[in-house]
C-alpha cells in the first residue's frame, strides 16, 4: 500500500462534518471501523509473512519434516509447487486487504478531522502498514522460514484454493501482456534447476568460508557427471599402452609386467583393430597354472588370447553418470571409446569417472600430476599439455574456459588457429600461456600463469606474441 492508494480511496469519499469531540466515545461504527482496520492489518502480516516464509524455506528442510510426518511441512511443499499461483493469490490477498484498510482509515479519519483526516490517514497507515504489516512480519520469517511455513501452508492453500479463478484470469493477462513484448513463459520450466540451486549454495558457502573447496569441488563433481560426456575425460588412443597380440608369449608376459596397468588392450595388425583386453592377474594365473602342469616349455606355447576378455566398446558421446551405470551393471572397470564411425578414439575407466568426484586418485604406480602445479619463482606453472582444463581449474581453481576444448594443449592451439612453436607467448582470458616443448604436433609441457601476477615492470601486454 502507498499513500497514492490512500489518496485514490479518500478522493471517492465524501467529506463529512468532523464529529463533535464529546460523541466519539459513544458512536458504535467509528470503533466497529476501527477494530476492522486493526483485523486487516494483521490479515495484511499474515500474507506477507506467508509469501516470505514460503519462498524463503527450503524444501530439502521442508521435504524432511514431511517424511517424519509434518502435515504442515507436507501442505508447504504442495502450496509451493505451483509457485505462479500462490504468489498470485497472496498478492491478491495482500491487496485486496490494505486497499480496504486504506480506504477505511480515510472514512474514519475524516469523519474525526473532517478534510484533514485525509493527510492523517495517509501518514498513520503508512507507518502502520510498513511496521505491522511488511517489516515485522517478513522479519519474523525469515528468522525461521521452515516453522512459519508449516503453520501458515493450511490456510494458505485454503486461499489459494478460493482465489484461484481470479489468479488464472490475471495469469492470463499478464502472459497476454508479455506475449506483446516478445516474452513467453514456460509453464513446465523453473527459472533455476535444482542443480543451479545447488551449485549456487555451495558458491555462497564457499565464498563465506562455510563450505571448504575440496567439498565444493567434490559436489559440484557430482552435479556434473550428467552434463559431460565420455569424450570429455578419456585417455586419448595415442597415449593408451597396447599389446600387439602377434608378439611371442614371452614379450607378452614381459610387457605385462613392466607396465603399471593392470589392464592392456591387445591388438593384431593394427592398433584399430582390438581383439582383447588382457588382464594381469589372469595372465599370470594362466602362465603359473600352465607351468606347473607342463613345465617351463609350456610358455613357448602358451596362447595368450585364451585368457583375454572381450573388448567392450562404448559410445564417445555417452554421459558419465550414465556410462558409470553401465559399469557397475556390467561389474567391469574398462572401457575402450569409439567415435560414431567405429574408430578408436580413446579409453575409460571406472575411476576416471570417479576423479571427476573426488579428485585424483594415485597409487603407488602413479605418477603424481599435482606435484607439478607448484608455482615457481617467477609464479609459472609447469602444465603437461595433454592435462585437461577441468583437473587444472580445480587444482588452481582458476576459470578456463573448457567449451572448445579439453586439454590445455587444446585449448592454446584452438586459440592460436595453428600449432606453436616452443618459445611462442599468448595471453587471452586472463593467462599467459609459453610453449616449452611440442612433440611432433603435439604440444607437450607449457609455462601458465595469470595475467594479474605480472608485474609491470615485465613489460608483457595482453597480446599474442
Amino acid at each position: 500500500m502507498t499513500p497514492l492508494t490512500l489518496l485514490a480511496a479518500a478522493a471517492t469519499a465524501q467529506t463529512p462534518e468532523p464529529v463533535a469531540e464529546g460523541s466519539l466515545s459513544f458512536d458504535p461504527t467509528l470503533w466497529l471501523t476501527a477494530g476492522a482496520i486493526v483485523v486487516l492489518l494483521a490479515l495484511s502480516a499474515f500474507f506477507s509473512g506467508s509469501e516470505t516464509a514460503l519462498t524463503a524455506s527450503s524444501r530439502a528442510k521442508l521435504r524432511a519434516r514431511a517424511d517424519r510426518g509434518d502435515a504442515g511441512a507436507k501442505a508447504a511443499l504442495d502450496v509451493t509447487e505451483d509457485s505462479e499461483r500462490l504468489i498470485g493469490s497472496i498478492l491478491l490477498g495482500n491487496n485486496v486487504v490494505n486497499i480496504l484498510s486504506a480506504s477505511l482509515a480515510t472514512a474514519l479519519f475524516t469523519k474525526m478531522l473532517g478534510s484533514g483526516g485525509v493527510a492523517m490517514a495517509t501518514l498513520v497507515m503508512t507507518v502502520l502498514v510498513l511496521i505491522f504489516s511488511e517489516v515485522l512480519p517478513k522479519t519474523y520469517a525469515i528468522l525461521a522460514p521452515e516453522d512459519m511455513a508449516s503453520r501458515v501452508a493450511p490456510p494458505i492453500r485454503l486461499v489459494t484454493s478460493i482465489l484461484s479463478p481470479i489468479v488464472s484470469v490475471v495469469r492470463l493477462l499478464v502472459r497476454g501482456i508479455l506475449v506483446l513484448f516478445g516474452k513467453r513463459t514456460d509453464d513446465d520450466g523453473n527459472v533455476f534447476s535444482v542443480q543451479e540451486e545447488i551449485a549456487g549454495a555451495l558458491a555462497i558457502g564457499h565464498s563465506s568460508g562455510a563450505v571448504q573447496k575440496e567439498e565444493r569441488d567434490l559436489l559440484l563433481g557430482a552435479l556434473d557427471l550428467g552434463d559431460r560426456a565420455v569424450e570429455e575425460i578419456m585417455l586419448h588412443r595415442s597415449r593408451i599402452e597396447m599389446i600387439d597380440g602377434d608378439l611371442p608369449p614371452q614379450d607378452i608376459l614381459e610387457m605385462v609386467l613392466k607396465s603399471s596397468h593392470t589392464r592392456l588392450p591387445v591388438y593384431r595388425g593394427e592398433r584399430e583393430n582390438v581383439i582383447g583386453v588382457l588382464h594381469a592377474k589372469d595372465l599370470l594365473r594362466a602362465v603359473s597354472r600352465a607351468m606347473r602342469e607342463i613345465g617351463p616349455e609350456a610358455l613357448d606355447k602358451f596362447d595368450v588370447l585364451s585368457v583375454a576378455m572381450p573388448p567392450y566398446f562404448v559410445p564417445d558421446t555417452t554421459p558419465l553418470d550414465e556410462q558409470m551405470r553401465e559399469f557397475l551393471s556390467r561389474h567391469t572397470h574398462f572401457a575402450l571409446v569409439v567415435d560414431e564411425y567405429g574408430s578408436l578414439r580413446g579409453l575409460i575407466t571406472l575411476e576416471d569417472i570417479l576423479e571427476e568426484i573426488v579428485g585424483e586418485i594415485t597409487d603407488e604406480h602413479d605418477i603424481d600430476a599435482m606435484q607439478s602445479l607448484v608455482p615457481s619463482d617467477t609464479g609459472d606453472y609447469s602444465i603437461d599439455g595433454a592435462m585437461t582444463i577441468r583437473d587444472l581449474n580445480r587444482a588452481l581453481d582458476w576459470n578456463l574456459p573448457d567449451e572448445e576444448a579439453n586439454t590445455i594443449a587444446g585449448l592454446v592451439i584452438h586459440m592460436a588457429q595453428s600449432i606453436p612453436t616452443p618459445g611462442q607467448v599468448f595471453s587471452f582470458h586472463g593467462y599467459r600461456f609459453e610453449v616449452v616443448a611440442r612433440r611432433e604436433n603435439r604440444v607437450t609441457r607449457l609455462r601458465i600463469r595469470p595475467l594479474a601476477e605480472l608485474s609491470p615492470a615485465n613489460g608483457e601486454s595482453s597480446e599474442d606474441q
